[in-house]
């Protein structure tokens, strides 16, 4: 009897510490994007917070693209440098993720809603950019250590 109760013990404390890192966890660090056509690394993008918003800025490049303009940005940000760009704004917690933002495209100048979140991996971050007209893409984006 109390091997059992050792055994629940155990596995309580295990998964209220799960639960906790989950819940804990923070978009904040550095993460590696993804080519969406070829798959290979292509920058790390560093998110950062401001009060109770978060912001992300292309720290680095890491295609033969390195210095980059972006032709295609709108407003003040066209013919900026793509490294050192910020491309997500306004982005809140929202429950167990975070929504609310905007996430920029430097490719195709086009701003989307964005959201992102964690599954079950804490180095693992989603990221959903949302077209107005209801179209989505989501990538994943993999912590930089």
């Amino acid at each position: 009897m109390a091997r059992r109760y050792l055994l629940l013990l155990l596995l309580t404390a295990v998964s209220l510490g799960l639960s906790a890192q989950s819940s804990t966890a923070s978009p904040v660090g550095r993460w590696r994007t993804l080519d969406d056509q070829t798959g290979e690394v292509k920058s790390v993008v560093e998110i950062y917070a401001q009060g109770d918003k978060y912001f992300g800025r292309i720290a680095e490049i890491l295609t033969a693209q390195r210095d980059a303009v972006c032709d295609k940005c709108p407003g003040k940000q066209q013919g900026s440098p793509i490294k050192g760009l910020v491309i997500i704004k306004n982005l809140a917690r929202d429950g167990t993720g975070w929504s609310g933002g905007t996430i920029l495209d430097p490719q195709k100048g086009a701003e989307y809603r964005l959201s992102a979140w964690f599954d079950s991996d804490p180095d693992v971050l989603y990221i959903r950019g949302k077209h107005w007209t209801g179209l989505y893409r989501t990538q994943k984006w993999s912590r930089d250590h």
